[in-house]
């Protein structure tokens, strides 16, 4: 039986590998949702994300030090192309929780800016464990006081309309 080496340049581009790539796609983005409704809920303060919350915030401050400046500004709004750098490689230096935090290399999406709440244009996707870092540090530094506020605010208007929505199909059946 006669093999072909593969060209990727001339490969056909199959439906099945997109929608599998789709759903995959979606399930790491629920626990953006999640992450969120805790964010309403909690005080991002009180909010503990893993088991090893506190080595993952030391191990983060201590390997990059330049989180710290400005006020921890490279923690409030991220800067991707600084995340990917070979300087810094983010990733890389990450590696040691590959046995520590369950799927640290899976994706996940991340506001790129800690005062507003996820959207298209604040949303990055990164790694786990860079989620976690991140997120644990602006929860510790009270970088996500104004999520928790737009979060709780975002809730109480959906309650508030499921409410009128309610109270209209009330009055709808009488």
């Amino acid at each position: 039986m006669a093999t072909t080496q593969f060209d990727p340049n001339n490969a056909q581009n199959l439906i099945e590998w997109d929608v599998d790539r789709e759903t995959r796609k979606g399930l790491h983005a629920l626990p953006v949702q999640t992450y969120w409704n805790l964010l309403e809920k909690v005080e991002p303060s009180n909010l503990k994300l893993t088991k090893i919350d506190d080595e993952i915030f030391e191990h983060t401050m201590n390997e990059f030090p330049e989180l710290k400046e400005d006020s921890y500004a490279k923690v409030i709004k991220l800067d991707e192309e600084w995340m990917k750098s070979p300087e810094v490689d983010v990733v890389e230096q990450m590696h040691s929780y590959e046995k520590k935090v369950k799927d640290y290399n899976f994706g996940s999406l991340i506001r790129t800016d800690a005062r507003e709440e996820y959207g298209e244009m604040n949303t990055i996707f990164v790694t786990r464990i860079q989620f976690y870092a991140f997120e644990i540090a602006r929860n510790r530094l009270g970088l996500n006081a104004a999520a928790h506020e737009i979060a709780k605010a975002e809730a109480e208007k959906q309650r508030e309309k499921q409410a009128k929505d309610n109270k209209k199909k009330a009055n709808g059946k009488q």
